[in-house]
């Protein structure tokens, strides 16, 4: 079995050439290419994340060995720069929406966690002048939304460098869900909204946060328990307060540094408040791994649409390899089981055990519909 021809396979069974023409009418884009139509960017930009491919010149000469069109690099990087990334960024969460299936299991959460964070991708100031972001370096950003409980992400917003996370967040919020944030995300004027409209959330306070009227709350202490103080009070100084009440938590680290946490949550215990923030670690290693396995940071073009347009679909590539891992984990018996990372790792170098890929080409042929995963 080909490495290439699995994800190809599978892109073609969860999103369609009539969905992406579907995709690109609405966007307002008019694909007149017969040779390298839209579609089959995408799986160029797709098997440029999934085999690390070095620039378009580079991408051309391993298209022919794995089935794709093959075009010259100049047609790569002139539709590259054609098609609006919102195209990309439309297909991203058509099969977000495909493939992100709620599991069944009891949480010992009052709902799921939500992580939100932002990670930057950073090149020459010369190369991405549209995208300013500190010195002599250029770069953009993607914020992300991403379901702990699954690690797939729920929504993606880019923007250049220098834009600010706080009000980013704002796009990415979900009242389903419980907003895990870091210090980036604690305004105080958003605490009070976000109380309001009903909005959970779990934000870690900036160290020099003033916790004014602190009363304690009554709570069972645990011998190993990391919790320090749980409190309400109102935040901030009389020059810039909050005017609601919110309730802190300040537990430990693993190092033993205290760490400061605000909620609108009172019926969880604080053990579990701080569980939730310590869940946030999980969006920092999705961000490493797509910046590992991915290619994202090698930009291949210098404009908005060449550069969104690879990193979205950098994206689908890893939505679509959790995807993959997740239903063939499932049925896979014990013995031979594989961790993500492990799965990737061999699915790239093609040396999987026979076991995973039958069970990957049984999935393939007989994906018929996304219903919901029942984990017991």
């Amino acid at each position: 079995m080909k490495k290439s021809t699995t994800i190809l396979s599978i892109l073609q069974s969860v999103i369609t050439p009539e969905e992406v023409k579907s995709v690109v009418q609405i966007a307002g884009y008019e694909d007149k290419a017969r040779k390298f139509t839209v579609y089959q960017l995408l799986q160029y930009w797709c098997m440029a994340a999934f085999e690390e491919w070095d620039s378009y010149r580079s991408g051309v000469d391993h298209a022919a060995s794995i089935g794709l069109p093959q075009v010259h690099y100049s047609s790569f990087s002139g539709k590259a720069a054609d098609v609006p990334f919102s195209v990309f960024k439309a297909l991203f969460h058509l099969l977000v929406s495909k493939c992100n299936r709620r599991t069944c299991r009891k949480l010992a959460f009052p709902k799921e966690l939500l992580l939100i964070d932002s990670t930057t991708v950073t090149v020459g100031k010369t190369r991405l002048p549209w995208a300013p972001y500190h010195g002599e370096r250029a770069g953009i950003k993607l914020h992300v939304a991403l379901q702990a409980e699954n690690a797939l992400p729920l929504k993606v917003i880019q923007t250049v460098g220098s834009k600010h996370d706080g009000p980013v967040s704002e796009g990415l919020s979900h009242a389903d869900y419980i907003l895990v944030m870091d210090r980036a995300y604690g305004k105080l004027e958003r605490l009070d909204r976000y109380k309001e409209d009903g909005q959970s959330f779990v934000i870690r306070l900036r160290d020099n946060v003033h916790l004014e009227k602190p009363r304690a709350l009554r709570r069972q202490k645990y011998p190993s328990s990391s919790v320090v103080r749980d409190i309400t009070c109102q935040l901030g100084t009389s020059q810039c307060r909050s005017e609601k009440r919110h309730r802190v938590v300040i537990f430990q680290d693993f190092e033993g540094r205290e760490i400061r946490v605000v909620t609108d949550m009172m019926q969880v215990t604080a053990e579990q408040i701080a569980q939730m923030y310590k869940a946030r670690w999980q969006i920092e290693v999705f961000f490493r791994w797509i910046k590992q396995h991915l290619n994202i940071p090698t930009l291949f073009g210098t404009t908005e649409n060449a550069v969104y347009g690879q990193l979205f679909a950098a994206l689908m590539v890893y939505v679509l390899l959790k995807w993959l891992f997740d239903a063939s984990n499932a049925t896979i018996p014990r013995h031979t089981k594989l961790s993500f990372v492990q799965f990737s790792r061999l699915l790239v170098l093609n040396r999987l055990p026979a076991v995973w890929i039958v069970n990957i080409q049984l999935w393939v042929q007989t994906h018929n519909g996304l219903g919901v995963i029942c984990v017991t």
